[in-house]
């Protein structure tokens, strides 16, 4: 099979993204462009595309990008938000956002996470917010007013430590930090004694104009984050979806005392972990409904479905089973979530539902920071099929943006409210390399994907032919997939070749170790590999959706699969 595209010896993709940036016009500030392109460098991403339009605005993303990288307070490159939100906030990008960062630029993700663990207060608190210094804000600094907590930082610092080759000291830092912030939280957010955390205003879980919070104070009493507003007939919420981050938050502490030799501090984190995970079913969790809600101060559910289920779910809660009768009920159904360009942050169906994209909002429409934080919840079950549609109908909508905004119209992927949002530009970034793409993984592996783009990611209906390369530990990975199928390289000498539809799993070094079925209809063909071990003409296999066929001694095996949950209506 030849190969359909041009050498990457042949592309600067720094300089095809700093060109990128000089045309939006975004290449003003850019205050450590060396140090970030030095990282791209090191890590050696590039892409490439047969359909130029979608390889442009992979680099335009890129370019946009590394001007969102700003000084913190101490002085280092730090992540912002972007657009209006010219800070870094703990609920994305502190958490998910500097955790995608670092497949791309380690050093100002490491940055941005330590700079949250030097900030926090005397008793603990991490700071919901961090401005850079300068700007129309002032001079910058860190802000504790709520505590705006989603994706689990403690999760998300451990995913860049074991993918990155962190060493004990950067583990040791943010698990001091996070220690005392959970100690913080358990004193002065469960003032019913629940065992639960407590949400006191809608800005505690980033849910402008969220239904969720009608009636609702947006912040904190006196911008005080221990006091609820005494006043209100509804809060404090004890939370599912903060509950569930103090979950997660506990299980990865134990995982990081335990790589810091502190086995009994390990052991009691997950004996926490397990009593938040109690809590959170016996208090927030509705059997007959299948749903997570708050639980206001009267007793009484907030029966608004919310993406508060993906945010619970994404905190790694729950069974295969529960998270299957959440994808037929809610995630993939037409009537609740499962928008034409999912997901969409209240149900569709609830006649409180506002589909407009046009500003800020959490009542409605599709915010792409849902987008970035699907993965950790669909593939903590498997369902990586399912996860490549959804991530294949958000790269039709950022293929097609011009200012990279934060919403998108649940109808159309039109993008809505601001430009330049890194959690969008970073999605656009991850979503390439979840379905073309060559992924690090904190355990050690390496995930080629070889997933056709979907219509719609294009002009063109037929998918396009493309490449991608990333360098690990030394060594040149390169992946090129086109209609006849798919071919990784390392180091210029071919690894493997197979049909388009699936994921190989390597080893950091390229040692095969399994084929996941990434479409809905499966794959089959041949497995073929220079190595001596294996079959001259390949190994054939046939895959479904989800299942996961395993190398041993030259054969490939399965115990079968979970099959694929189709959208429902």
């Amino acid at each position: 099979m030849p190969r359909t595209l041009p050498s990457f010896s042949s592309l600067d993709p720094v300089r095809l993204a700093r060109d990128a940036a000089t045309r939006d016009g975004t290449d003003a500030a850019r205050p450590f462009a060396e140090d970030l392109e030095a990282d791209l460098e090191l890590s050696g991403i590039a892409f490439a595309s047969s359909d130029a339009s979608l390889q442009t605005q992979y680099y335009r993303a890129l370019g946009i990008l590394l001007g969102c990288v700003l000084p913190s307070p101490s002085g280092g490159p730090m992540l912002i938000e972007g657009g209006p939100y010219r800070g870094a906030w703990l609920e994305s990008t502190a958490t998910i956002g500097a955790e995608t960062l670092s497949r791309f630029c380690p050093s100002a993700a490491r940055s941005t996470f330590l700079t949250f663990a030097a900030l926090r207060r005397d008793d603990g608190l991490i700071p919901y917010k961090v401005l850079p210094p300068g700007g129309a804000a002032g001079s910058g600094g860190p802000s504790y007013r709520q505590v705006q907590m989603v994706t689990p930082l403690a999760r998300s610092a451990w995913i860049h430590a074991a993918t990155n080759r962190e060493g004990p000291a950067f583990l040791g830092k943010m698990y001091e930090a996070m220690s005392a912030n959970d100690s913080w939280l358990a004193a002065h957010r469960d003032t019913r004694g629940s065992g639960g955390v407590e949400a006191f205003c809608a800005f505690d879980t980033g849910h402008d104009l969220s239904p969720r919070f009608w009636h609702v104070p947006d912040t904190t009493w006196l911008e005080d984050p221990a006091r609820c507003d005494p006043d209100s007939p509804l809060v404090p919420y004890i939370a599912p979806d903060m509950t569930a981050n103090v979950y997660c938050q506990r299980l990865y502490l134990s995982r990081i005392a335990s790589e810091l030799g502190r086995g009994a501090e390990a052991v009691e984190w997950k004996a926490k972990a397990e009593r938040s995970l109690e809590c959170l079913m016996e208090t927030c969790w509705d059997e007959e409904d299948g749903f997570f809600y708050d639980l206001d101060r009267e007793g009484r559910f907030v029966r608004v479905q919310s993406d508060v289920l993906l945010r619970v779910l994404a905190c790694e809660v729950g069974d295969d089973e529960l998270f299957a009768r959440a994808c037929s009920r809610y995630l993939l159904n037409t009537r609740k979530f499962f928008a034409r360009f999912p997901f969409t942050s209240v149900a569709m169906d609830d006649p409180r539902f506002d589909p407009s994209s046009a500003y800020n909002t959490w009542g409605g429409t599709t915010n792409t920071l849902s987008i970035l934080r699907a993965p950790a919840a669909f593939e903590a079950h498997g369902r990586h099929a399912e996860l490549a549609l959804a991530l294949g109908r958000a790269l039709a909508a950022y293929s097609r943006m011009k200012g990279f905004g934060q919403t998108l119209s649940p109808y159309t992927g039109a993008e809505g409210y601001t430009e330049g949002y890194t959690p969008t530009l970073l999605g656009l970034l991850d979503a390439i390399e979840r379905l073309v793409g060559i992924m690090p993984r904190p355990e050690g592996e390496l995930w080629f994907s070889c997933m056709p783009l979907p219509a719609g990611a294009a002009p063109r209906a037929e998918a396009a032919s493309t490449s991608y390369s990333r360098r690990v530990d030394g060594r040149t990975f390169e992946l090129e997939c086109s209609l006849e199928g798919a071919r990784a390289f390392v180091d210029g000498e071919e690894l493997f070749s197979c049909p388009r539809g699936v994921r190989v799993a390597t080893t950091r070094d390229g040692r095969l170790l399994s084929v996941t079925g990434l479409s809905p209809r499966g794959a089959e063909g041949r497995l073929r590999t220079p190595a001596a071990a294996l079959a001259p003409d390949g190994l054939p296999f046939a895959v479904g959706p989800n299942e996961v066929l395993r190398l041993e001694e030259s054969s490939l095996s399965s115990p079968g699969g979970p099959g694929f949950i189709a959208p429902s209506w």
